[in-house]
């Protein structure tokens, strides 16, 4: 499946804020690179050996404001990635009673600290209480991660790459419902069912993405021009 969302149907607004968050990417990785760092670098500092399925940092890391949720692990030895981050959202109070998780996107992450991909779970993965793509990507702009624990460029990095990446991340959330529903089983035994991990998934490449926003704004322009 092409990720590659169609741009023709964004507005001009939508364009130049994937172009801002591209921009607040790559500061990222400027600020860290220039000190021999990296994202998961920075995640792990200070977090003793690293262990697959432990999170990272412990007790991962929460926006109380923004309600916004991280973690960093692995747990797939025969996948190319290091490990991937999983991003969240607390529903306020009253909304999904005990369980008020709501999983994101994954972010795979190479052994540089690189970003090479995204991809869904199933429920089971994030023990968490389903919700559909309708719930889910109405609140995909609510993530934010506004403060410097443990690491400022990090959050300001996931933040950005989750907003950077916000289309391509509601198509996968599209298609892993999809998938669930072509198999025509119920929904309560998907979910617990162990051979069903990554439901989608996509690779990256920063330099296309930003490249293809920034002619598709350069056309606009040269077309009012």
């Amino acid at each position: 499946m092409d990720f590659q969302p169609d741009l023709s149907t964004l507005t001009d607004d939508e364009l130049e804020s994937l172009q801002d968050s591209a921009q607040r990417v790559r500061e990222c990785y400027r600020v860290l690179e220039k000190g021999g760092l990296n994202v998961v670098g920075e995640v792990l500092k200070g977090q003793g050996t690293f262990y697959e399925m432990e999170h990272y940092p412990k007790g991962d890391v929460f926006d109380r404001d923004t309600l916004s949720q991280y973690y960093y692990h692995a747990h797939r030895p025969d996948n190319p990635e290091h490990g991937h981050f999983h991003t969240f959202l607390r529903l306020p109070e009253g909304e999904q009673g005990d369980d008020r998780t709501m999983h994101l996107i994954a972010i795979s992450m190479d052994a540089w600290g690189y970003p090479i991909g995204l991809f869904t779970t199933n429920g089971w993965v994030t023990d968490e209480k389903w919700h559909s793509a309708g719930q889910v990507i109405p609140r995909l702009g609510e993530f934010e991660i506004d403060h410097a624990s443990p690491s400022w460029p990090v959050n300001i990095w996931i933040t950005h790459f989750v907003r950077l990446y916000r289309f391509h991340i509601a198509r996968l959330i599209r298609e892993r419902d999809q998938v669930l529903e072509r198999t025509g089983r119920p929904l309560d035994d998907l979910l617990e069912d162990r051979s069903l991990e990554v439901l989608s998934s996509c690779e990256l490449n920063l330099e296309t993405w930003e490249a293809t926003v920034k002619r598709e704004l350069a056309d606009r322009e040269a077309r009012s021009s």
